[in-house]
């Protein structure tokens, strides 16, 4: 297992938001303010005792009215003063945060950066979008892996498939990208014996690709009937007897299990999948011996893993509420899981060590020839997984039961931030190991544009 933390910046905190004065008018009260109220209203005292005309019979009428014109004064500077607080309590001049909005229309100072981001996504992957006319399949539309490969571009399963997941979360604005064209490509990306691979996985179908095309098919409005063969063969296949290297490997079996939920909620597959994840769990002495994951869910498990915990919580979470409930032992590997997130000793949590990025290798036995292996390569964006975790209604229960919602803020935030850092126009790229050449892998802004999509979401307040 090698793993790469990809290297960030310091990240600039933002500047304090410029505070206006406020018209003339403002800035004169809250100078008699300063004085205080009973200052302004002795000093009106003070002037119409020196200013009463003698004629007014006896010294106590006039000090009498000078009395009465002070308090008066007094009582007014003070109304005013309350009611400017009030209103600059509401105006546009409170300062506003990114990702808030105010209670009014007027207040509203423009877009936060999500709309410009989003915009350019679509724009780029528009583009890039490739249209092949393949003489055996029919008309191919979606994406290679990655965006920019060279050579020719076709169509995969993984690229179209995440493509299509994208557009969804996009809305698909206009028409460029049509969403039918999409699923009828994956249709005729399916494999001659059912199923879909990865490009490198050659013409046997696995599990974990299956799986992830049939979520965005699922997702796209595919009907269920359709969804059905397609469904007994990954289940038939993903057995410890037929598939046991991704029967032992937390990334598969979460993303096996990610993918029945949307496809086929009613599986019989779904519960031993999910147990399977439980028992797989692993225990960390260095934090407070809460239970968590590493890579593999049969010995040897691997060092634990913030990223393999992320997307254990976020299957088993999905899992809760799809099935219908949790065992015990189901509710407190899971809850485990997400206070070992909170439980991160590293900092700043932009760039703590939880977020390093990794690389894990799939090795399967070829089939035609036992001796020799398959060797799938999967790169992980662990922020972008931390901040699904985070966002699991679970885990925000979690924190709340805990008292460790400032933690929680505090952790989910990073993870963001660090979400963000990774991508230039909304395409986040790809740092290949140990070389400068740098890859914009589809399935990793999917990835990063979901997790800003969700935590957006979250932040939103429709009255500031």
């Amino acid at each position: 297992m090698s793993q790469q933390q990809l290297r960030r910046g310091p990240s600039r905190p933002d500047p304090d938001p410029h505070l206006p004065h406020g018209p003339r008018p403002a800035r004169i009260v809250r100078w008699l303010g300063g004085l205080g109220c009973a200052a302004a209203g002795y000093a009106v005292f003070q002037s119409l005792v020196g200013v009463l005309p003698g004629s007014i019979d006896g010294e106590s009428a006039r000090y009498a009215i000078a009395v009465v014109s002070g308090l008066a004064t007094a009582v007014a500077a003070w109304l005013s003063a309350a009611l400017l607080r009030t209103r600059y309590a509401d105006s546009d001049n409170t300062p506003v945060l990114t990702g808030q909005l105010t209670g009014t229309a007027s207040a509203l100072a423009g877009p936060g950066p999500l709309p410009a981001l989003f915009s350019a996504a679509y724009d780029t992957l528009a583009e890039q979008a490739c249209v092949v006319d393949d003489p055996v399949r029919g008309r191919l539309t979606g994406w290679a892996h990655s965006l920019g490969e060279s050579g020719p571009g076709r169509p995969t399963s993984v690229g179209t498939a995440y493509g299509l997941h994208i557009m969804l979360d996009l809305g698909m604005p206009e028409g460029r990208i049509g969403a039918g064209d999409l699923v009828d490509t994956l249709w005729r990306l399916r494999l001659p014996d059912g199923g879909w691979s990865a490009r490198s996985q050659g013409s046997e179908p696995r599990p974990e690709v299956t799986a992830l095309v049939l979520g965005a098919l699922a997702r796209a409005g595919a009907s269920r009937e359709r969804l059905a063969a397609e469904v007994t063969g990954c289940e038939a296949g993903f057995t410890h007897e037929l598939d046991r290297t991704g029967r032992e490997l937390t990334h598969v079996v979460t993303t096996v299990l990610r993918g029945l939920l949307r496809a086929a909620p009613g599986s019989d597959a779904l519960p031993l999948l999910r147990d399977a994840l439980v028992e797989g769990a692993v225990t960390d002495p260095r934090r407070q011996h809460r239970r968590c994951w590493g890579y593999r869910l049969a010995p040897f498990h691997g060092p634990p893993s913030p990223l393999h915990t992320a997307q254990a919580v976020v299957a088993l979470d999905r899992a809760a509420r799809v099935l219908g409930g949790e065992s015990a032992n189901g509710r407190a590997a899971r809850e485990d899981g997400v206070r070992w997130l909170l439980a991160c000793p590293d900092a700043p949590h932009d760039a703590c060590l939880d977020l390093a990025n990794l690389r894990e290798e799939v090795r399967r036995p070829r089939t035609d020839d036992p001796s020799r292996h398959e060797v799938l390569n999967v790169r992980h964006f662990t922020a972008s997984w931390v901040v699904r975790a985070l966002l699991t209604p679970g885990a925000r229960d979690i924190a709340r039961e805990d008292g460790l919602e400032e933690e929680w803020r505090e952790r989910l935030n990073g993870a963001a931030s660090a979400v963000w850092a990774g991508q230039t126009d909304g395409i986040w790229t790809w740092v290949r190991d140990d070389t400068s050449e740098l890859r914009r892998p589809m399935w990793m802004t999917y990835q990063g544009l979901s997790a800003l999509r969700a935590h957006a979401v979250w932040v939103y307040q429709p009255n500031g």
